[in-house]
């Protein structure tokens, strides 16, 4: 297995490096590009690259901003949310990745909050990517959790969200929650939460919408025991693409959880293989 990183740099200057791990495999063999959960750097999800590469698919990294190899720090004073994100570093990564596999189709396998802003990405950009991967991204509206985990979300992510205002970023390494985050990932988080709706600050376009209009192929899994995403509130982000060709698998297996699921992937290989095209296979 060949592995190489390669720079990124954002339209708006902000550069990162992806990972590609590929093999010599046909031209037009598939590429799953994977953008982590919150905090989570994307060195997490090597443990993949093996089981996805010997399926004859290629498999590429990339770091959310602020989070391992991006140049942007996260502290006080550097601001940015999930409009940055969604609209300057999913489109690089994206785009870098068709101009390494002109051929290939594109797969986004977002996992949690990666999935969450793919889904925003392409429901703006519908048809930029063949498919799109969810795992474990819920909607993380507090009504999506069982109460009294409910109430806990709801409290929970507002807390976090006035840490942020009052520090100008959030110090989740040392709470022991994520990593780092900029305060206005925090704040578009807790909006989310509180009222269901994905309505980043600064955005131009209607997310809600975008979303009921997107019309792609989406395999989604949720694991029955991921207190972090259980399967409603994972089925609820589903319910807001209401025209996708959605798949939905959960999962009951005791050794697959919210980040467990990366050392023991044998079981979502294998539905992304019956999910696939058969001519991508």
């Amino acid at each position: 297995m060949k592995q190489e990183q390669i720079d990124v740099t954002a339209a708006d200057g902000a550069s990162s490096r992806i990972t590609v791990f590929t093999d010599d495999h046909a031209p037009d063999s598939p590429v799953l590009v994977c953008m982590p959960a919150m905090g989570t750097a994307a060195r997490f999800y090597e443990p993949l690259a093996g089981p996805i590469v010997r399926e004859g698919w290629r498999f590429v990294t990339a770091d959310l901003r602020g989070v391992g190899t991006s140049a942007v720090r996260v502290k006080r004073g550097v601001g940015f949310g999930y409009r940055e994100m969604v609209e300057s570093d999913w489109p690089a990564v994206v785009q870098k990745t068709q101009s390494l596999f002109p051929r290939a189709p594109v797969y986004l396998l977002g996992h949690s909050l990666g999935g969450q802003l793919s889904a925003l990405y392409l429901a703006e950009n519908p048809g930029a990517v063949a498919g799109l991967i969810l795992v474990a991204a819920p909607s993380v509206h507090w009504r999506g959790w069982d109460t009294p985990l409910n109430a806990g979300v709801l409290a929970g992510t507002q807390v976090a969200c006035a840490v942020a205002a009052l520090l100008g970023y959030f110090p989740g390494r040392k709470l022991g929650f994520g990593g780092n985050e900029a305060r206005g990932v925090m704040r578009d988080w807790a909006r989310q939460a509180r009222t269901g709706r994905y309505e980043p600050q600064g955005a131009s376009v209607d997310y809600e919408r975008l979303l009921a209009e997107l019309e792609a192929p989406i395999l989604a899994f949720s694991f029955e025991d991921d207190f972090l995403s259980p399967p409603r509130a994972v089925g609820n982000l589903l319910a807001k693409m209401r025209r996708a060709r959605i798949t939905h698998v959960t999962l009951a297996d005791v050794a697959l959880d919210h980040f467990r699921w990366v050392r023991n992937p044998d079981a979502l290989v294998g539905k992304i293989r019956e999910w696939l095209p058969s001519d991508n296979v």
